[in-house]
């Protein structure tokens, strides 16, 4: 292996850990800036292994439909790392710098680059308290306005073992969408819009009046997700783990519902994940 391998391999590596009562939160930033556990009085509460934990999105969510946007007049094409399309930002596997971590809070900082085609900065914030998550997406441009959308890709465990809530049978999922994104044969939305459906889901829910989802592991604990966007997409068809991503705008946004990030008007989005013991 190569210096700059081993480099890289430790970056990746580094881990900052924050803790708050029995919360303790470990976060990966060489690895996507991602969240690399929740644990709650010992009990950890998302899917462990690379590419799981909690990642951020930006400056897009989901999937961009065969990675092509329109900004102005200018066509963008971006890599199809799910093709055809373009999947989940580029910020979720890139390396982050640490601007500030201090017992119960971080800061971190990922400067846009290639394949983004437009120079800006993502910032994330995560504040832990005793019962508590809040994190905070921001997305800035340092020049041309460009369109952009931030989320969440939280892995939750189906079933928990371990800790003070571990064991027992599968989580519940609660909310109450006011329509569901019709999905197309290339999971694209068509920009129809139906009465919500019965699971198994991969797909996006409109919540007008801001997210609201509650994961219930019967008798042992409950987690509610909030947020002031109104996007969410649930993903449940797995049988490790149930996503559930608030977001600021459905798939393919940047075509559909482009949020424009400007010198004076960057994006930020914040959701909060509350727990509390059962039983």
């Amino acid at each position: 292996m190569s210096t700059h391998e081993e480099s890289t391999a430790a970056l990746r590596r580094r881990e900052i850990r924050l803790s708050r009562g029995d919360a303790e939160l470990t976060l990966l930033p060489g690895a996507g800036g991602r969240i690399g556990s929740l644990r709650i009085a010992g009990t950890e509460l998302l899917r462990q292994g690379a590419g799981y934990g909690s990642f951020p999105m930006a400056p897009w969510c989901g999937r961009t439909a065969q990675g092509r946007f329109l900004n102005g007049g200018v066509h963008h094409q971006l890599p199809l790392n799910s093709p055809p399309h373009a999947m989940h930002g580029p910020v979720h596997d890139a390396a982050w710098r640490t601007a500030r971590a201090d017992g119960a809070s971080a800061v971190l900082v990922h400067d846009l680059a290639e394949p983004w085609p437009y120079p800006g900065r993502v910032t994330q914030v995560f504040e832990l308290g005793e019962d508590a998550l809040t994190l905070t997406l921001a997305v800035e441009t340092t020049g041309d306005s460009f369109p952009a959308q931030a989320g969440w890709h939280p892995w939750f465990l189906r079933r928990t073992d371990g800790g003070a809530y571990g064991g027992g049978g599968p989580v519940e999922l609660d909310f109450a969408p006011a329509w569901q994104e019709e999905r197309g044969e290339d999971h694209i939305p068509t920009g129809r819009r139906t009465e919500p459906r019965p699971g198994p889901w991969d797909d996006c829910f409109g919540m007008p009046d801001g997210v609201d989802v509650t994961l219930t592991w019967p008798g042992r604990l409950e987690l509610r997700v909030t947020s002031a966007a109104e996007w969410v997409v649930v993903y449940d068809e797995q049988e490790e783990a149930v996503c559930v991503e608030p977001q600021s705008g459905p798939p393919n946004g940047l075509n559909t519902a482009p949020r424009l990030v400007t010198p004076i008007d960057p994006l930020e989005v914040t959701t909060t994940w509350r727990w509390r013991a059962l039983g």
